[in-house]
């Protein structure tokens, strides 16, 4: 059963327009701030495993900062291929916590 865990402070959270790494147990997880709206998925990108949250966020997508691919945050899908999918998570702000469902 998935459950919320708490990730980081309200006040470590990414600037609209920017990504960041958070770590979940074993996990790293890139949480993207899209014009105020926090999303969160897998941190590894499908093409060579670059860390989505050093990236940046443009046009609504996550960049990866290694080759360029893009994907929708709040899907996974990858811009260029539906089928090219990383794992999204809810995500959400309670106070001063940021949780993700795990």
């Amino acid at each position: 059963m998935a459950t919320f865990v708490k990730i980081a402070c309200k006040s470590d959270l990414p600037p609209s327009g920017e990504a960041r790494e958070f770590t979940v147990g074993e996990k790293i997880l890139c949480v993207a701030n899209c014009g105020g709206e926090l999303t969160a998925m897998d941190n590894v990108c499908l093409h060579r495993g670059g860390p989505l949250g050093q990236g940046v966020v443009e046009g609504g997508k996550v960049i990866c900062p290694w080759h360029g691919w893009q994907y929708d945050p709040k899907t996974g899908e990858a811009a260029h291929s539906p089928a090219a999918k990383v794992t999204v998570y809810a995500i959400k702000v309670e106070g001063e916590d940021v949780l993700v469902e795990i």
